[in-house]
């Protein structure tokens, strides 16, 4: 014997019906904190500070970065 049960619901409703703990107000706190952090650090973002940077480390940081470059460009198959 093969059964089908067809649920249609809201996922608020289906959160509800499973006893699961809302966690939408942590949520919108953890946004809220993360784009703070990245407001705060933006102008890490800006190429010529990361490039000073970088260069600051000398031919080990140049090597890994184009390397890094390089697999961030290559083709996945």
């Amino acid at each position: 014997m093969k059964m089908t049960i067809e649920v249609d619901c809201t996922p608020e409703e289906a959160r509800r019906f499973m006893g699961l703990p809302d966690v939408s107000g942590l949520n919108d706190h953890l946004v809220s904190e993360m784009t703070k952090r990245i407001d705060a650090n933006i102008n890490m973002l800006n190429p010529e500070d990361f490039m000073k940077n970088w260069m600051s480390f000398g031919t080990g940081a140049q090597e890994q970065f184009r390397k890094f470059m390089e697999v961030a460009t290559t083709p996945r198959k």
